[in-house]
């Protein structure tokens, strides 16, 4: 006779199996971890993740939107910081996740489901630059060519690891340069 088995929620089970990809995929790397293994780990059938991710892109997207949802629900705990120290704070995050950072960066090009969380990501953020911009008095014109400067130095401190130190002088300088106060 078979066994029955609790109903599980449907937003339960998918958050089972986004725990288990986002340990994997951090831990291994999303092109060494195969869809088997993430069943196995979340205890389900391979079957049933697709009935919750229409592929493994998708699921990264669901583990990269869990991580950005947990981040930004700390971030908000720094708004009486400089905006250096929110900045620095954001690299050490991105740094925390730089297998992922990488893997959606090859995979813009593969995948339209990850180019356009990877869109939506920058855009949410550079808003917040623009923002903080703004409100430190930097004129409109320049705005958005110094929000560019900065998530270049932001992605380039991520390709080329530097000390806190170096990562904190570079920050300030470059906030000063576009006219802002750091």
């Amino acid at each position: 006779m078979p066994r029955n088995r609790r109903p599980v929620d449907r937003a339960e089970k998918r958050s089972e199996i986004v725990n288990a990809a986002r340990s994997l995929f951090v831990d291994d790397g999303y092109e060494h971890t195969p869809m088997g293994r993430i069943a196995t780990a979340a205890g389900v059938t391979t079957n049933t993740i697709y009935w919750y991710f229409g592929d493994k892109d998708e699921l990264l997207v669901g583990v990269l939107d869990e991580i950005h949802a947990d981040a930004l629900s700390r971030f908000v705990a720094l708004a009486d910081k400089s905006v250096t120290e929110q900045v620095l704070w954001v690299v050490d995050e991105l740094e925390r996740y730089h297998r992922l950072v990488d893997t959606v960066h090859s995979r813009t090009s593969v995948s339209a489901y990850i180019d356009k969380w990877h869109n939506d990501f920058h855009a949410l953020w550079e808003q917040w630059i623009a923002v903080e911009l703004r409100n430190d008095g930097v004129a409109d014109t320049d705005i958005e060519p110094a929000t560019r400067m900065i998530v270049f130095v932001i992605e380039a401190m991520l390709t080329h690891p530097q000390d806190e130190a170096s990562k904190r002088t570079m920050i300030d300088l470059l906030f000063r340069k576009v006219g802002a106060s750091s």
